[in-house]
Formats: structure tokens, sequence, C-alpha cells
């Protein structure tokens, strides 16, 4: 495992971090393997671990904070996230941040999520979805300016929504935050355009999360690709959006160099942008844990087989399947 500096603070993660939005409560989900998947993540050393009260009103926080009571001797980095006061995701133009983030409810949370964690402090928190109208208002600055004082969390963060890398610029810009969670992968390179210098600009960590475009860049979907009833999945891979995913990835097969995965690839190609301090892939299953931290090793990426694949953006505009 190769690590990389977390931006400002100083941090030294993996560059393969751990998504766990998965083990809150998907279709499939199972604690017990959730957690071996979880420890053997930290046995290839995974050190950084992304997590929300969102993801099963808070299960999956409390499978977070057994584990890393469960290395006392290691340093395992704990992000987690504040749920939007409407909980609905993602957030839109008109909602206000009284809406969304009051002081109060910022407070509330955070003490939650601590609680769920079993844990004196959280390393980085961040606000689940954001607006950069709010960035300006001060008192989002002194609910998470209070929690620092008080030593209960330790970096602030947010998470860009979907397809809207420049919905953060303005918060970036008022100094009072650590890094930004965003959608970057092969099809999905905008972060580049304004967000990334910004970033480099300001010393800002960058947590590359969704790096299989919520499974297509895993090449296993099918047009045929169905889920069981309730399960997010459904509801994002509609017919339009499914068929286009699958076209795309269709196009990449014959690029995937002999002996390595389409997930591979994905994961490889970004991590030659350094910007980025560290990829959170969604794992629940111990081969996946094994496949994807096994891409942080000292290959070179092609080069040319680096710039063929920039051919491969896709630029896409938010709707109401995008979430």
């Amino acid at each position: 495992m190769r690590y990389r500096t977390f931006g400002r603070t100083g941090w030294n993660v993996s560059e393969i971090g751990y998504g766990m939005w998965g083990m809150g409560g998907w279709t499939g989900s199972n604690d017990d393997e959730s957690m071996a998947s979880l420890r053997r993540a930290v046995e290839l050393g995974c050190n950084f671990f992304d997590t929300a009260w969102g993801y099963g009103a808070g299960h999956s926080e409390g499978l977070l904070g057994t584990l890393v009571k469960e290395y006392p001797d290691r340093t395992l980095y704990v992000a987690t996230k504040i749920p939007p006061k409407n909980f609905i995701w993602p957030s839109r133009r008109e909602f206000s941040l009284d809406d969304c983030f009051p002081p109060d409810h910022i407070r509330e949370y955070a003490e939650k999520s601590l609680a769920n964690l079993g844990l004196p402090h959280i390393d980085l928190l961040q606000f689940h979805v954001w607006e950069d109208s709010w960035a300006r208002d001060d008192r989002w600055q002194r609910a998470m300016e209070d929690l620092k004082r008080e030593g209960l969390i330790k970096a602030v963060g947010i998470s860009v929504n979907r397809w809207e890398p420049w919905n953060g610029l303005e918060a970036i810009r008022t100094w009072m935050i650590d890094a930004v969670q965003v959608i970057y992968n092969i099809f999905d390179q905008a972060p580049e355009d304004e967000l990334f210098p910004l970033c480099r600009e300001r010393d800002i960590a960058v947590i590359a999360r969704v790096p299989f475009d919520e499974g297509t860049l895993t090449g296993t979907l099918t047009r045929d690709s169905r889920w069981p009833e309730g399960d997010w999945r459904n509801t994002y891979f509609v017919p339009e959006n499914l068929e286009a995913s699958v076209d795309r990835a269709d196009r990449l097969r014959p690029l995937v160099p002999e002996g390595m995965s389409m997930a591979e690839l994905a994961l490889r190609w970004i991590l030659v942008e350094p910007t980025v301090s560290t990829i959170i892939p969604g794992m629940r299953k111990l081969r996946h844990v094994e496949a994807n931290l096994a891409a942080s090793d000292d290959r070179p990426f092609d080069p040319s087989l680096y710039a063929e694949l920039r051919h491969h953006r896709w630029d896409r505009t938010p709707t109401s399947w995008s979430q």
C-alpha cells in the first residue's frame, strides 16, 4: 500500500481507502462479512475509512467504531458525514442552510455520530450534501469551529453533489474546508477543470468517490441487470442510464490490458492524478478488498493508455434519477 498526504492536515493516508455505504443496509449486506472485510483491509495497509450517519442510520458508523477499537496500536482515520436536516439527497438550489444544516442540527448529529462510533473524536466530519450559496453563512462555520475547539472533530469536509464539481469552490475559498469529496473516474473527469486546481492552490485534500461509476466501470453490468426491491441501484440505473452506461463500458473493454480487470484499470487511472489524496471504493466482500487494495503498487501506468482513456470523458447533467 502506498500513502499520500491528506492536504493541509498532514495525515499520511492510504491511497486506496474504504467506502462503507454498502454496509449500511444495502441488500445482501452481512455484518460478519463486513467486519471480516474491514479487518482484511487494515491488514493490507488501508487506514482511511469513509462512512456516514445516513448509511443505515448510524449502522455503518457502529461497524467502523468497532474496527477502530480492535486496532488500538494502528492509526485509522475516521471520516463520517452529517445528514441534511430535511433528509433529501442531493440538495437542491432552493434549499437554505436552515433546511439542511442549521447549527443545532450540526451539533446534534456530530454527537450522534460520536455515540455510534464510540470514539472520543471524529477525524473528518463532512457535510453530506452541499450548496455553495451557504458558503459565506458564518453559522455553519462557527458550529464547526466549536466542535474543533472542543476536540470533537479534527477537520471539516464537504461531499459535493453528483456531477457538480463546481458546487464547492466557494466553500473552499472560505478556508474553513480541509477536504472535498467528489465523484472522479474515467467517465467523470470534470473535477480537473476548476476543482482540482483550487484544491492544489489551497492544499485541500481530495477524496475520489464512485471510482467505478456505481458499478459501470467494473464491467459487470448488462442491459438486463436488476437488483432486489428497495435497492438504491434500481432507482439510479433507470433504462436510459443503464443502457447508456453499458454502452460506455463496452467501448472500454478493448482497452483493458490482458491480466487486468476493468475495475483495476479504473482505480489505476485515478491514481495517476496526484491531486487525489485517496480513493474510496465501496467494498463488502474479501475478494473486493484484496483486488482493490492491490491496485496500490509501484507498477507504472502506460501513458498511451492513460491518454486514450481520457477520450472517454462523459459530461453529464444532474437529473431526477441521478440522486
